[in-house]
């Protein structure tokens, strides 16, 4: 006997009642909410699944069953897709903050949604909020080392865009030719308060950068060794999320360390030049060999994804095939 899915809702629903357990009953109609909005989201009707979203978040607000903690996430995340669809609503976006830290509240590991609040916070502007969210998660210890490390690159690369901000630029970067070659010459700024900016960012930079350097693991010096394809898939998208993390503190490390070697460069310090600039090659270099396995997890991720595709399609036709 087959049962239609609103039958079997009812039979759910009818089972809960007679148990007279009220929280039963919360977490089904919850459940149905959940489905529901989810079709809605999916048909982008965002205000049906807005409410919808509420409705279950109503029946569990303190996040106490995984109903009402999924319900919280997909509010947050409604929220949010109403605001890029209409930027001018930033009350949307600040609901979509509030909701986010909810989620958060639950879960602080939840880095989907740190990150959310990140952007929406940069979407409306709101520098000195996003630079307090973004050091205080930079700060908090009960994180794991990644998500740290992945908040004081965040940090970093704010300092290390100020100092280029100043050093590519015709007054400071000067072409000249060297050992008969093309090269560039970096000069102080005309403005002083250009040059003390340009000294303070790459202080503060690689400060930040430092620490989340020294956030890296045994896992991320020992990825050379990883080999592609004899990982099962399981392993492979979360290897690669964990490693773009150090790939993108080693690419600023480097940039940073660069930047660094200009600045000595304008004070005329030609030994500290010399010595950032092999500091930063060396850098460079250990940056270029996390970044081609990242490269590699990424490009075994896409051909396994495109044979799947390929033999679902070839299936499909053998199908189509034997049932003329």
């Amino acid at each position: 006997m087959r049962f239609s899915r609103f039958g079997v809702f009812i039979l759910l629903l009818l089972t809960v009642v007679i148990g007279s357990n009220c929280g039963y009953y919360n977490r089904v109609m919850a459940r149905k909410n959940l489905v529901d909005g989810s079709k809605a989201y999916k048909d982008r009707k965002f205000k049906d699944a807005e409410q919808l979203f509420r409705d279950a978040v109503a029946r569990d607000p303190n996040g106490q069953n995984t109903e009402g903690q999924v319900a919280q996430l997909f509010l947050a995340r409604t929220l949010h897709s109403e605001y890029i669809g209409d930027r001018q609503r930033k009350d949307l976006a600040e609901a979509a903050i509030k909701e986010y830290q909810k989620v958060l509240a639950q879960n602080p590991q939840d880095q989907s949604s740190y990150k959310a609040i990140a952007s929406l916070y940069e979407n409306l502007q709101m520098t000195d909020e996003w630079l307090d969210w973004v050091t205080k998660r930079s700060q908090n210890t009960g994180l794991p080392p990644e998500q740290r490390a992945e908040a004081l690159t965040s940090l970093a690369a704010k300092k290390n865009s100020c100092a280029n901000d100043i050093t590519d630029t015709e007054q400071t970067k000067k072409k000249v030719t060297k050992d008969g070659k093309p090269a560039y010459q970096y000069v102080k700024p005309a403005n002083a308060t250009d040059y003390d900016t340009l000294k303070k960012c790459v202080e503060d930079g690689t400060q930040l950068i430092d620490q989340a350097i020294a956030l890296e693991t045994d896992r991320v010096r020992s990825a050379p060794s990883l080999n592609p394809k004899t990982m099962s898939d399981a392993d492979l998208k979360p290897n690669l999320d964990y490693l773009k993390i150090f790939e993108s503190a080693r690419s600023y490390k480097t940039s940073l360390l660069f930047q660094a070697s200009f600045l000595a460069e304008m004070d005329g310090r030609t030994a500290d030049h010399d010595n950032l600039k092999k500091q930063g090659d060396d850098a460079k270099a250990k940056f270029l060999e996390l970044s081609d396995i990242v490269k590699k997890l990424q490009a075994e991720i896409d051909d396994r994804a495109a044979a799947a595709e390929a033999e679902k399609s070839a299936n499909s036709n053998s199908n189509a095939n034997a049932a003329k």
